[in-house]
């Protein structure tokens, strides 16, 4: 269909409602906002940032994407513009068979080209963990999931029974994460053009409620841990006394595993560390006194590079599990996981009446809502703050 064919549609259409604008089609590269009516699927609203305000309507049409403009919002009224945005369905319908319907051709790719495609364009910006991570999903539970389906067609139900076989399939965390591999891809599907302007199904579908790990090290607790430590750190054995200084930090700053394990020299400047690579990116973490005590007691060696590294072998320190596993033994602690000595660092600053905000930098969190897991900790504070404002009105009152 014709730029000109699809105006004398659009034209006669307005007559027939009793309108007379002028037609035009959307410009592209502009800053806009669309609100999408749900009175008709692909109807809505068109804001720009001079204040025009347009009914618009997007469609398929000979196998690419339209967005036709229909009229000023301050002209046409919304009845007038969906009479309008159903009369330019209709004819971008007229001639499709429904039995042919994926033997036409078409602009849109079936699931497992576009899949292909999405990996080769979006994949260099991951890093390598996250790389190597989301192959091993797609591998598993991405390729072949829609066999047939073009990426435009994908829907609401396609989606949801997908994500019950994965259940079926896996655990409740690797069907999240897929999932949301997903939700990725046709974002960037309608971005690039392939679908309608918010019509992803997996907005509908309701991730698996996630486990929360609340596993925290009390006062009592810490008490026992720092005594099993203190006794393992006065070993001859260089290896053991590396790996309490590894805790020791974790502890101390809120880390995680990986960070910490992998530190070299160059990463220390002063009272801070400046992470190269984190889950998040390069970072900044701020060393208090006694975490700076723990860096300056480790030996330093000008040929290697890393804080913590394997004596025997000159290499770095790939794990510390044996020890850990031999500390948790002596102090009776129980179920305990190295990354719980994290969650036990945003606990106690918690308890401590930091804000939220401030821990979410502490930890380098990207996410406010990974932070917010912890705000059950800070009720001693709120408590604090309602007092005194219940204190101050009731002043006032009297």
């Amino acid at each position: 269909m014709t730029a000109a064919s699809l105006k004398r549609i659009v034209e006669e259409a307005l007559a027939e409602v009793g309108a007379n604008v002028n037609f035009l089609l959307v410009p592209k590269g502009k800053a806009r906002s669309t609100t999408w009516l749900g009175i008709e699927h692909g109807f809505g609203i068109r804001h720009y940032p001079s204040g025009r305000n347009v009914y618009i309507v997007q469609t398929r049409m000979a196998g690419r994407l339209r967005t036709v403009t229909i009229g000023p919002a301050s002209v046409l009224t919304r009845h007038q513009a969906q009479m309008v945005a159903r009369r330019v369905i209709a004819y971008a319908q007229v001639g499709r068979d429904p039995a042919t319907d994926r033997k036409r051709i078409r602009s849109a790719p079936r699931f497992d080209d576009f899949l292909e495609e999405y990996w080769s364009r979006w994949s260099p910006q991951w890093k390598a963990s996250t790389l190597a991570t989301h192959d091993g999903y797609r591998r598993q539970y991405l390729d072949g999931a829609f066999k047939g389906v073009f990426i435009d067609e994908l829907n609401e139900e396609h989606v949801t029974k997908w994500f019950a076989a994965l259940n079926n399939r896996t655990g409740p965390g690797a069907a999240n994460r897929t999932l949301e591999i997903l939700k990725n891809m046709l974002n960037k599907a309608e971005v690039w053009g392939y679908r309608l302007e918010n019509t992803n199904p997996c907005r509908s579908v309701r991730p698996n409620k996630r486990r929360q790990c609340e596993r925290f090290l009390s006062a009592e607790e810490l008490a026992r841990f720092g005594n099993v430590l203190a006794e393992l750190r006065a070993s001859d054995n260089l290896t053991i006394r590396s790996g309490c200084a590894v805790i020791t930090l974790l502890l101390l700053t809120g880390c995680r595993y990986r960070e910490i394990l992998t530190l070299q020299w160059q990463d220390v400047k002063g009272n801070r560390l400046l992470l190269r690579d984190s889950k998040t990116g390069p970072r900044t973490v701020w060393l208090g006194s006694a975490s700076r005590e723990v860096i300056d007691s480790l030996p330093r060696h000008a040929k290697i590079p890393w804080l913590f590294w394997n004596y025997q072998y000159r290499r770095p320190m790939k794990s510390i599990q044996h020890l850990w596993e031999t500390i948790l033994g002596r102090a009776a602690l129980g179920k305990l996981r190295i990354h719980d000595l994290r969650h036990t660092f945003a606990s106690h600053a918690a308890m401590s009446k930091e804000t939220l905000p401030m821990i979410g930098r502490l930890l380098g969190h990207a996410n406010h809502q990974s932070t917010a897991r912890y705000a059950h900790l800070d009720d001693e504070h709120l408590l604090d703050a309602a007092q005194q404002v219940g204190d101050a009105v009731h002043k006032l009152l009297k």
